[in-house]
């Protein structure tokens, strides 16, 4: 009995080495495999560009609406009532083209009435005239006494004032007349007119007969908040972009297409809306076909100026840290990953603009940047974006594929270890 008690505890500690032994042996080798395969990995591939400096027009996308170029409300400048209409709706009309006719019947009597007053007065004159002469003779030997002769020279200028008087009549009755007509005073588009045959019209009445709207050219009025001006004067200041030349406006349609003409910014309003905090900027195109009409919606894309010496880096290259810091990756010249903190000033397509931070010639990152840290050794191969795409969408399929394998192999070694 005293024999097994002292052989129990060297029996133990022998069960506990071997056992020990058993795990470290099994584990070495594994660690020793990894350590080679380490060793033996080749270093990361990655997809680059070279950073060329270049001349980047620097736009913004605003939104606005367009507006006619002209719009004329014609209303009546005559009473009457209306006998045609001698335009069809909706139709183009030029500038003096005959659109109502309105009954002119008193109109022509006026005139009538004024071109006879003048008659009328010209007949006294002419009288007066003849007696002014016979009595410039007379006053000589003085059959006639002076003051008759003053008399009669007064009467002869009355009579002359009230011949031209008489010839104003004519005048303003003739452009009575001329309103009976009414014309447009703009080329134009016209809308659809309520007055019709038999409508009684009045003179400078609240509602127009019909609105003219010059559609050829048009204004595209768009809103750019304050805040952007702000920056846009400052860089101006600064020199960091170039407006010398006019600036420019493409228009995307509401169906996302482009209008194939572009147009030149007009004007920026001197004030700013202080409920929305904008300002609005008037730009001007060409509209030969019509295609543009008042009152629709658009997206303008206004070329703010040129930024001289700016690199153009895929979005996909440039990340951003907590603090809002734009930072990249570069292979330097020997081959190692370097972060490089850059700044940009906008986007252009589906590129950040830098303007500082890079140098012509280094080798930007842009395939491979999640696969690789600071300091690592990588392999740099020029960066073909759809060479990436194709080998990016198999990549995912041998992963997938590789989970049943991991299962089984998982199991072969749950099943060992328990035959262990």
């Amino acid at each position: 009995m005293m024999s097994a008690k002292l052989w129990a505890p060297a029996l133990t500690a022998c069960a506990l080495a071997t056992s020990i032994a058993l795990v470290g042996c099994s584990k070495d080798p594994k660690g020793a495999e990894q350590a080679a395969a380490a060793q033996q990995m080749p270093p990361t591939e990655v997809g680059v560009i070279a950073a060329q400096p270049q001349s980047v027009e620097q736009t913004v996308e605003l939104t606005g609406r367009t507006s006619a170029y002209q719009i004329s409300e014609v209303r009546p400048q005559a009473n009457g009532v209306v006998l045609k209409r001698l335009f069809v709706e909706g139709s183009y009309v030029r500038e003096g083209q005959p659109l109502f006719e309105i009954d002119s019947s008193i109109y022509r009597a006026n005139l009538d009435s004024a071109k006879a007053e003048v008659l009328r007065a010209k007949a006294n004159l002419n009288t007066l005239q003849i007696k002014l002469k016979r009595y410039a003779q007379l006053v000589g030997i003085n059959a006639v006494s002076k003051q008759e002769y003053d008399d009669l020279v007064g009467q002869v200028n009355l009579a002359k004032a009230e011949v031209s008087a008489g010839e104003a009549s004519v005048k303003n009755a003739q452009i009575n007349l001329g309103y009976s007509t009414v014309r447009a005073p703009i080329s134009g588009q016209s809308s659809r007119s309520s007055f019709t045959p038999g409508a009684l019209v009045t003179a400078s009445q609240a509602e127009p007969l019909v609105t003219i709207r010059q559609l050829d050219p048009i204004y595209v009025d768009i809103n750019q908040s304050s805040s952007e001006l702000i920056r846009l004067r400052q860089q101006l200041s600064k020199g960091s972009i170039d407006r010398s030349n006019n600036t420019k406006v493409r228009l995307k349609l509401e169906d996302g297409s482009y209008y194939n003409i572009q147009g030149d910014l007009a004007f920026s309003d001197a004030g700013v809306n202080p409920d929305t905090g904008t300002v609005t900027l008037r730009a001007v195109f060409a509209n030969p076909n019509h295609l543009l009409l008042p009152g629709m919606f658009t997206n303008a894309e206004i070329v703010q100026g040129v930024i001289p010496n700016a690199f153009l880096i895929p979005q996909v290259a440039i990340t951003r840290t907590p603090t809002g810091q734009a930072t990249l990756m570069i292979v330097n010249a020997k081959g190692a990953v370097e972060v490089r903190p850059v700044e940009t000033a906008g986007v252009k397509d589906t590129n950040w603009i830098v303007t500082k931070g890079l140098q012509a010639g280094d080798k930007v990152i842009v395939d491979g940047v999640a696969k690789v840290k600071p300091e690592q050794q990588v392999v740099a191969k020029p960066y073909q974006p759809q060479a990436a795409q194709q080998a990016g969408q198999p990549a995912q399929k041998p992963a997938q594929e590789a989970k049943p394998a991991a299962k089984t192999e998982a199991k072969t070694e749950q099943k060992a270890t328990s035959n262990t």
